[in-house]
């Protein structure tokens, strides 16, 4: 592959990965009810409207769940895969097997998403625990906001030690543990240059 090949793929791999994020964090903040108004909310929102807007016209929201937002993330990730495809000068696949790649990729975003949002919760926690600040960064509210629906269950299951919280422990296992069974089940490791969650 040539140097204009591997900056293409380099390029769509980016953006459609930025893009499919932003989507996702949208749904993700969504269903956790996290603050509307807050800037990164708000930036979400503005990069993503475009294209979510018209598509509730056309697909209603079931619960606390925008099927808009779902139905577009897997839509980028299918587009995504197919140019990604392209750029190798390989043919794509059928319908089926794209959507399928599509829609365990998305889901693997999902996971990562958790992951480095958890992650993150505990680096900006204890750069607040040493700094002394007790005004948590519009950043930080966001994140607590998105997490608290996962790991509020996982405490009541592990509670904390010492004032120590143990419960991001068992979700990086489970998170480890889901990422292993989907690319097993599916045979995603010889795809993983195409598929935007590997």
């Amino acid at each position: 592959m040539d140097f204009f090949s591997n900056s293409a793929t380099l390029i769509i791999s980016t953006l459609g990965g930025l893009y499919l994020g932003a989507v996702l964090l949208r749904l993700l903040l969504q269903i956790a009810r996290a603050d509307f108004y807050n800037p990164l909310s708000q930036a979400v929102v503005q990069l993503t409207d475009p294209l979510v807007r018209p598509l509730r016209g056309l697909i209603p929201s079931y619960k606390n769940i925008d099927l808009a937002c779902v139905v577009l993330a897997i839509c980028v990730h299918a587009l995504a895969i197919c140019t990604l495809i392209l750029s190798y000068g390989s043919q794509i696949p059928s319908a089926g097997l794209v959507l399928t790649w599509a829609i365990v990729g998305t889901l693997l975003v999902i996971i990562k998403i958790y992951y480095y949002a958890i992650l993150g919760s505990i680096i900006m926690s204890f750069v607040m625990m040493f700094s002394g600040s007790m005004n948590p960064h519009p950043m930080l509210l966001l994140i607590w906001q998105l997490t608290e629906p996962i790991m509020a269950p996982v405490r009541q299951i592990i509670p904390p030690l010492g004032g120590l919280d143990l419960s991001p422990i068992l979700i990086f296992l489970i998170i480890r543990l889901l990422q292993d069974f989907f690319i097993g089940a599916f045979d995603l490791g010889r795809y993983s240059a195409v598929i935007l969650g590997l």
